[in-house]
């Protein structure tokens, strides 16, 4: 008997339809038909409107706010697919939440982020596609395959064609060295760091500029901006110590309430950022530029498909 052709399948969940679509168009297909509704006590309905028997499924989905929900309807959907005898199921998961909590930092604190790797584990998932994990390890929180896709190389690509002049990358902590490292070196500059404490979540003080950032274009760069406080508290000591412009790019823009507001009223040239979260209109503010990594994320779907190596978008 012939053995059949393989399928491709891309589907969404509700948090980023838009990223989804544009992956699509990408990959020369039509997303696949499928519903997600509420029952009137919140429950989550999903509806798969064409067959998957045999196809390979990729489920487009960040895990952006409203989390637990965005959370949950990824994992009926992949159960949906599972059940309907889809050969593969790869959500492809642009933010990755509750990966702040990738280690106990205090006694009884929990690992959420390898919490939630088993749950979608669990539900079925065979591979998962990611984008800029705010922790590298939580890979390794999986027993399935996962790549961890970089979106920096958009940014870079997007600084140079700026063509900016006196311009030094400046990391708004230590642990974004490695990070900032790699747009300094694609940037062809220097590299300064943000020495900074954080008391409590959500809230960071500057303590020192480690690095000669006088007279220079600064470029924070760092994985999410959830508040904004952390880049727009940097971004004023940056021009207290004579930096003559400040700009911040980061791949997840979460912009947490007033996010957006603090961002605009800031020192800030410009921020720069992916659509890897769906930003409402309300907090597309003038300083925003969004670069898409959609046509990223539908070459790394292209290859798992077609079993070729994923390795050359990570250069």
């Amino acid at each position: 008997m012939r053995q059949a052709s393989k399928k491709l399948k891309v589907f969404a969940g509700n948090a980023n339809m838009e990223l989804a679509v544009d992956i699509c168009r990408y990959l020369g297909m039509e997303l696949g038909l499928s519903e997600i509704t509420r029952f009137k006590d919140g429950e989550i309905r999903c509806k798969i409107g064409e067959t998957v028997r045999g196809s390979e499924v990729f489920i487009v989905q960040p895990l952006n706010n409203p989390s637990a929900e965005h959370i949950m309807e990824l994992l009926i959907m992949i159960d949906a697919m599972k059940r309907a005898s889809a050969k593969v199921v790869c959500p492809v998961i642009p933010y990755f939440a509750y990966a702040r909590q990738d280690r106990k930092s205090q006694p009884r604190d929990p690992i959420s982020a390898k919490l939630l790797a088993n749950i979608l584990t669990a539900a079925g998932a065979d591979r998962v596609v990611t984008l800029d994990l705010h922790a590298g390890q939580i890979q390794g929180f999986f027993d399935i395959p996962v790549d961890n896709l970089r979106g920096m190389p958009i940014i870079a690509e997007y600084l140079l064609q700026k063509k900016l002049e006196d311009v030094i990358v400046v990391s708004p902590d230590v642990g974004g060295v490695v990070r900032s490292r790699e747009l300094a070196d694609r940037l062809n500059c220097g590299l300064a760091i943000v020495d900074k404490r954080r008391p409590e979540p959500n809230v960071a003080q500057v303590m020192h500029i480690i690095g000669d950032v006088e007279g220079k274009t600064a470029v924070l760069v760092d994985d999410m901006i959830d508040t904004g406080g952390t880049i727009v508290n940097a971004a004023k000591a940056l021009i207290e110590k004579g930096a003559k412009a400040v700009y911040a790019c980061a791949t997840h823009a979460i912009f947490s309430d007033p996010a957006a507001e603090i961002l605009q009223d800031s020192p800030l040239e410009e921020v720069v950022v992916t659509d890897s979260i769906h930003l409402p209109q309300e907090k597309q503010i003038p300083k925003l530029t969004v670069l898409s990594v959609a046509p990223l994320l539908a070459e790394a779907i292209r290859r798992i498909f077609e079993e070729i190596p994923v390795s050359m978008l990570f250069d």
